[in-house]
Parts: C-alpha cells; sequence; structure tokens
C-alpha cells in the first residue's frame, strides 16, 4: 500500500477512527495497530509476511535468551543466531544474484568459466529497514543498553508498526517500544501537526518529486545520447526528486505515527542546507546514519587506534552504507566516494583547522553531493562513467529540453519546495511542530491549496524511490 495511494487514503482515516475509540485500553489498541500493519504490508505481497514474522520471533526469543544470561559467551551466541538470521535473509533475498554475477564475471577476467546461477526471486519490500530495526533491539540488549519486553504483541508491533515498515525512519527499540507499551492518550496538537506534515509530505512526493522525475527519468534512461549541460541540469533535478520523494515519504511517515500518539525520529533536517558532508550526512536520512554510526563505525572501533584507523572504519562504514542502499557496483561505489570524501575532508578542516567553512563550504559541499549523485542514479556503471566524465570535461551547449511544459513544471515546483525549506531554514521551524502554530482558518487554507495541487498532478503509478532499497 503506497503513501500516496487512495488505499491508503481510506486506510489511515479508518485505523484512526477505530484506534481511539479503543483509547481506554492500550493492549487493544496494540493488537490493533499489529492487524493493521500486517494488512498495510500485505497489499504488496502477503507471502513475505512470513519474513516479518520470523524475524520479529527470532529477536524476541533471542533479547530475552541475552539478558537471561550472564555468560560472555552464551550472551554472544545468542546474538550471533540474530545477526544471522536476519542478515542471512537479507543476504539471499537482496544480495545472493549480486555476489552470484560478480563472481562469475571475476573468474571469467582469469579464463575461467563459472555457470552463473541466478535466483528468480524479488527482493521483499522494506526488509533493508525492518532489519536493521530488529538488530538495533538484539544489539542493544547485547551491550546492555537496553531491557528486553516480554510483550510479545508490543514487540512484534514495534517490528511491523506500518507508518515506519517500509522506508523508516529507522527506531531503536529504546524510544519505540516504551510509547507502544504505554497508554497514549489524543492530544490535538500532535494532530494538527501531523495532519499538516503528512500534506506537506504528500506535496512533496506528488507536486515536486514527481515533477522532477519527469525530466530525469528520460536523461538518465539513456545518458551517453546527451551533453554535459543537460547531464547537469538532470542531476541536480535528481538530486532534489530523491530528496523531495524520501523526505516527503518521512514526512507521511511521522505524521501518520503523530495521529495515533506516537513519536517519530527526525529523518531529514534540510540537509541541502549544508556546509560539510560530514554536515550532509547528520542532515540526511538521520536514522539510517545514526544507526550506522553506532552500530557499524562505533563497533569496528570508530575513532580509537589513530586517525588512519578511524579513516579505515569510516571508509568501510560508507561502503556498506553504499551496499545497504542496492545490489549493483554502482551503490558500492557511490559508498566508496562517500568514505573518501569524508576522510579527505575532515584530514583537510583538521589541518587547516577549519571550523566554518562559510559560503564557500555550501558550495563545495553541494557540488560534491551532486557528483556523487550520478552513480546512485545512473543505470549502470558505464553510464556513470560518462556521465562523470562529461562532468569533467564539460562542454557548454544548451541543455535538452525535451517537453517544455515538463522542464517548466519542473523549475517552478522546484522553486516552491525549495522557498518552503529556506523558509524553514531561516525561521529555524521544524517542520514537525509547525502545523499547531497555525490557526484553524490557515491550516484549513493550506491543506485545502495543497490538495487542489496534488489532485491536478496526482498519478497512481509513482512509487518511493527508496522502496528498491
Amino acid at each position: 500500500m503506497l503513501f500516496n495511494s487512495i488505499e491508503y487514503l481510506i486506510f489511515l482515516p479508518t485505523v484512526f477512527v477505530l484506534y481511539w475509540l479503543l483509547n481506554k485500553d492500550h493492549k487493544k489498541q496494540n493488537v490493533l495497530l499489529l492487524i493493521s500493519s500486517y494488512i498495510f504490508y500485505a497489499f504488496w505481497d502477503w507471502r513475505f509476511l512470513s519474513l516479518i514474522v520470523y524475524s520479529s520471533l527470532i529477536d524476541y526469543f533471542v533479547g530475552l535468551k541475552i539478558h537471561e544470561s550472564s555468560n560472555k559467551t552464551t550472551r554472544k551466541n545468542w546474538l550471533i543466531l540474530s545477526l544471522v538470521s536476519n542478515l542471512g535473509l537479507l543476504a539471499v533475498f537482496k544480495y545472493y544474484n549480486f555476489f552470484a554475477e560478480s563472481f562469475a564475471a571475476l573468474m571469467s577476467v582469469f579464463g575461467w568459466q563459472v555457470d552463473n546461477v541466478t535466483l528468480n526471486i524479488i527482493l521483499p519490500i522494506g526488509i533493508s529497514f525492518y532489519t536493521f530495526q530488529t538488530l538495533s533491539y538484539t544489539i542493544d540488549i547485547y551491550r546492555k543498553d537496553f531491557k528486553p519486553t516480554k510483550n510479545v504483541v508490543a514487540f512484534f508491533t514495534y517490528v511491523s508498526f506500518f507508518p515506519q515498515l517500509v522506508a523508516g525512519p529507522i527506531e531503536r527499540a529504546a524510544k519505540l517500544l516504551p510509547q507502544i507499551e504505554k497508554s497514549r492518550t489524543f492530544n490535538k496538537k500532535w494532530f494538527h501537526d501531523g495532519i499538516f506534515q503528512i500534506t506537506v509530505g504528500l506535496f512533496r512526493k506528488i507536486v515536486i518529486a514527481d515533477n522532477l522525475a519527469h525530466y530525469v527519468n528520460p536523461i538518465y534512461a539513456d545518458p551517453e545520447l546527451h551533453n554535459s549541460s543537460t547531464l547537469v541540469l538532470a542531476t541536480t533535478f535528481f538530486a532534489f526528486q530523491i530528496y523531495f520523494d524520501f523526505a516527503g515519504y518521512s514526512d507521511i511517515a511521522i505524521g501518520s505515527a503523530k495521529l495515533l500518539g506516537f513519536k517519530f525520529t527526525r529523518n531529514f533536517n534540510l540537509p541541502y542546507f549544508s556546509k560539510s558532508l560530514s554536515e550532509v550526512w547528520r542532515r540526511w536520512h538521520i536514522s539510517l546514519s545514526t544507526w550506522l554510526r553506532d552500530y557499524l563505525y562505533k563497533s569496528l572501533g570508530s575513532n580509537k587506534g589513530g586517525k588512519l584507523m578511524m579513516y579505515k572504519n569510516v571508509l568501510i562504514t560508507m561502503v556498506l552504507g553504499g551496499l545497504w542502499h542496492g545490489n549493483t557496483w554502482n551503490f558500492v561505489i557511490w559508498g566508496l566516494m562517500q568514505g573518501i570524501l569524508l576522510g579527505v575532508e575532515k584530514f583537510i578542516f583538521v589541518k587547516l583547522k577549519i571550523r566554518n567553512a562559510g559560503v564557500i563550504g555550501y558550495i563545495i559541499t553541494f557540488t560534491v553531493i551532486l557528483t556523487t549523485w550520478a552513480f546512485f542514479r545512473a543505470p549502470t556503471f558505464e553510464s556513470a562513467k560518462y556521465i562523470i566524465k562529461k562532468f569533467i570535461f564539460f562542454d557548454f551547449r544548451i541543455p535538452h529540453i525535451g517537453d517544455a511544459n515538463a522542464i517548466t513544471t519542473g523549475v517552478i515546483v522546484f522553486g516552491i519546495g525549495m522557498l518552503f525549506d529556506l523558509y524553514l531554514y531561516k525561521s529555524r521551524k521544524s517542520l514537525e511542530t509547525l502545523g499547531s502554530t497555525f490557526g484553524s482558518f490557515k491550516l484549513s487554507l493550506f491543506i485545502s491549496i495543497a490538495i487542489i495541487l496534488m489532485a491536478l498532478f496526482y498519478s497512481t503509478s509513482n512509487n518511493f524511490i527508496y522502496f528498491q532499497f
């Protein structure tokens, strides 16, 4: 079920009404949320519900076993069971074909012909997200940062809670589980904030991201046909397409949760208003960035062992972060580029004692991000190389316009989106709490205008970009 679908427009209000009719019994509310979440996911493919149930069962019992044991080896063995079970599923469904094809290609370099045995399977939607979410639970218990719950329904609801099930935010058990296990009361302020953020999220997706895609998709479908100016324009549009697409999804998720009395982690904080690459990663997909920092980078040793060890750990973390996004070499190289550039940036900032990069920091940071997006978006490695080459050896020609209406609309909606973000940046206001600052009339007027514009641009065929990850 898509957040931008008619089904969700019916589903969310229905759950909302039934949920608050049970407001005197949070246990029944949790049962309703669990059933609703499974129905929500079953709209994709009901067969993959078994994977969520399997992960939930494994980590529910593993969490209890780790907590019960005082033996370090026993605790570690239970944690290994959780890691193997969850990452094993992820490896089979998401990475098996990638590694099988890569191995066969590598052997052919040495003149050995290896049968390329791939599996005819599809990627279960959301598996990357709920796998990381359940792993954080068992790892936190192993580290003694969190005590496991004995409430089966609460834990299963934590894993499958529909607002964040498919594409995050990746919520930690320490933050979300206590909210599930306690009573919630209807909060009018949160209701206004939630409705406003859902509306903004839908607007970002339907009106802005989907319209930018009308120009980006044809160019990136065959980039070798286009000149440097066209590729720069398309890549710039993609940079904002993916931002508004995923930030929009996060807005809808956070807003939906808030309607039901839950507070989610902020997932985007105006990332393109960053003066360094490090700052970008503190503002972009925050729940994933902090997960990689806390469970991967720190597990590798973080900055212990000297600067070279720190650079190595940053590189490994970003390469694996790139691989998390997709099972092609483009994503590996994208992660590798991020890791190298973060290391170079850190070295330069320390060497030159830079604390505030100023205006030049904005320009350099966005240029770097724009360049690396080419590997993220290009359909093949060869296409990505061609695009980077055209960036470096720039040929000054007029960009290919294509559909004039598409590019005109793209520029207009891009401007609307950036003006709103600039307002948030300058006013230092948070989108998460903005709705309740408006009066009823202003809020109703904003929602009405947004709905009219969304109706004009609405298409049922536009999936969210991060669903493929």
